[in-house]
């Protein structure tokens, strides 16, 4: 692992706890809580999780299909966790049919703001979802080519810049040591 340089700060990535209370407390707020499991389940940009329309969701294959906001290169079909798209087909079902957008309003940074404060995350910004997306994968033992792919990076230095310097990937890492044995 390369050392952060001091300009460099670690990736800011919700914990399994501050994932569930985030998503507990955006339970009254329906369309910000479809989105955040979106952005924590594909990784996806907020413009990106805003352009997806209905008729791009596959319930069939638990995928979405949708183009980057970003970059303006179709993103393809991307999979999406069999849980999430339970929450999303529930989510649909109470859609207007004649509905394309997903998102029929703007996402409410004043909403955002609110329950982010009550949860003490001030700290944390809707992209910070995409990076704990890419933290959990890191975490979880994905390799770097299969996060750059699901993210989109342009490269795998991005990735590898990005993602091998979270703090519990490190902590994980080292207790793979098995010094217990060594005593």
């Amino acid at each position: 692992f390369k050392e952060l340089k001091e300009d460099e700060k670690p990736v800011k990535s919700l914990s399994n706890a501050q994932i569930k209370k985030l998503i507990s407390a955006s339970k009254r707020h329906k369309t910000l809580r479809m989105r955040i499991l979106i952005a924590l389940g594909t990784g996806l940009r907020l413009g990106d999780v805003d352009s997806i329309l209905v008729s791009d969701i596959d319930f069939e294959n638990n995928s979405v299909t949708t183009r980057s906001r970003k970059t303006r290169k179709s993103m393809g079909s991307r999979p999406v966790p069999v849980p999430i798209m339970a929450e999303l087909k529930k989510y649909v079902s109470g859609l207007d049919v004649k509905q394309e957008k997903l998102f029929n309003d703007y996402f409410s940074r004043y909403t955002w703001t609110k329950i982010r404060k009550k949860l003490s995350l001030e700290d944390y910004t809707f992209h910070d979802l995409r990076k704990t997306f890419g933290s959990v994968l890191a975490q979880r033992g994905v390799s770097t080519a299969v996060i750059q792919k699901l993210l989109e990076h342009s490269s795998p230095d991005l990735t590898n810049k990005v993602y091998t310097n979270v703090d519990p990937v490190l902590r994980h890492a080292v207790n793979q040591i098995p010094v217990d044995d060594w005593l």
